[in-house]
């Protein structure tokens, strides 16, 4: 995000646009950048010295570290931004580091870095400048072209985690239990087809970027936790519903979180389709050959929310890609005639689903008891090991994945 950030600047006209990266990466990154019009500098300390404005583009688990080191070399004036997805410890470490007379205006671009940053959400917050200084943190960030939310940095850390907890619970725990069953979805009849693509596109989006991205956002976002025990709890009981076949209180529970969620949307053009959809499919299976599946990693963020009283419609303002996606596949699931009839009948009496539905219980329930223990090591390992089986077909597919993406993406942005 660093690098988008300062050839976005270069592009718009800002002169002196000065970087680096870790020390032992000065000369290294002096070659790769030597072209580049950027002003490449050995490390915090240079930068911080001669910035008027000065951006931390590092993660959330060590801006504090990384703040302590360089926070006290910061130019007399100058106003400080952070990238984090997680601003509560990027808020408490610059307050803590940066001189008194630093200007504070932060910012968090609601997409990774190969997004098109052109009129997605980016989020800015005031914490502690002039009206001259926020000025002119405003026109930088405009090089960005993004659209502009201002919050403070309380809410935004409450509507990221609504957004994206869920979100990227449910996917993560879709690669996991993959990995253990040792199934490519875009092999199997199972994963196949309309809502299918997506599922399987989003999953190996989120795995193929960087483990501490979603690692940051769920471990230190102190609004993230009752969103993943909520998540988790959802699965669990649905689950338990399923396979005793009590489709009465099943029927119940996805009916009331059904029009507590899109009961206003009824009428609304539904952001996907089936026939768009497959067009995004990894799969050489037929459509036809699909075989039923009870969605129920998606049937249980839409009771995630319903159970924390969650309106998504109400937080587009802060919306990510893979959050938009995840609105678009629940609102075809439940809108779209007959989806979620079929769902839910393939949940209570499809056996043969069972066994994928029991690794994704397990999956989901193993991600959440990572996470409450907070460990950002676990995190990683857990992430790397799933990343890893998907691996080659990562690397062999990663420009086709990104082109069906941006695709997807366009279409969300003139929906």
């Amino acid at each position: 995000m660093g690098r988008l950030y300062a050839n976005a600047f270069l592009s718009n006209g800002w002169k002196r646009v000065n970087v680096c990266d870790l020390p032992a990466r000065y000369e290294e990154l002096q070659q790769e950048l030597a072209d580049s019009g950027l002003n490449v500098l050995p490390d915090g300390y240079a930068v911080s010295r001669r910035s008027d404005f000065i951006v931390y583009s590092v993660e959330a688990a060590n801006i504090d570290a990384v703040v302590r080191m360089y926070g006290p070399a910061t130019k007399l004036g100058a106003a400080v931004c952070g990238q984090t997805s997680v601003k509560e410890p990027e808020i408490r470490a610059f307050e803590k580091y940066l001189p008194s007379d630093t200007q504070i205006v932060t910012c968090h671009s609601m997409h990774g870095p190969r997004v098109n940053p052109k009129n997605q959400p980016l989020v800015i917050i005031r914490h502690r400048s002039d009206d001259e200084s926020f000025n002119r943190v405003v026109r930088i960030l405009s090089s960005l072209k993004s659209d502009m939310v201002y919050l403070n940095y309380l809410d935004h850390d409450r509507i990221t985690a609504d957004t994206q907890v869920a979100t990227h619970l449910a996917f993560l725990s879709m690669g996991t239990a993959w990995t253990v069953q040792r199934v490519y979805p875009w092999e199997n009849p199972s994963y196949v087809g309309g809502i299918e693509n997506v599922k399987t596109l989003m999953t190996l989006r989120i795995y193929s970027n960087k483990w501490h991205v979603y690692g940051g956002l769920a471990l230190l976002n102190p609004s993230a936790r009752p969103q993943v025990r909520q998540y988790a709890n959802s699965v669990s009981e649905l689950f338990k519903l399923m396979i005793q076949e009590r489709e009465v209180e099943f029927r119940a529970r996805i009916l009331a979180a059904a029009d507590f969620v899109f009961g206003r949307q009824k009428n609304c053009q539904l952001l996907l389709s089936d026939d768009l959809m497959d067009k995004f499919s990894l799969s050489a299976i037929p459509r036809e050959m699909r075989k039923p599946n009870s969605h129920l990693s998606i049937l249980a963020v839409v009771d995630c929310w319903y159970s924390l009283k969650i309106h998504p419609y109400d937080h587009l303002i802060c919306q990510t890609p893979p959050f938009r996606m995840l609105l678009g596949l629940t609102e075809y699931l439940f809108l779209a005639p007959g989806m979620l009839e079929d769902a839910i009948h393939a949940a209570l009496y499809n056996r043969d689903i069972r066994a994928d539905d029991c690794e994704f219980y397990t999956a989901t329930r193993g991600w959440v008891e990572c996470i409450e223990l907070g460990s950002m090591e676990g995190y990683q390992r857990r992430f790397q090991q799933t990343a890893a089986f998907f691996e080659d077909r990562l690397v062999h597919g990663a420009k086709v994945i990104s082109a069906r993406f941006t695709l997807l993406v366009l279409k969300f942005n003139t929906a």
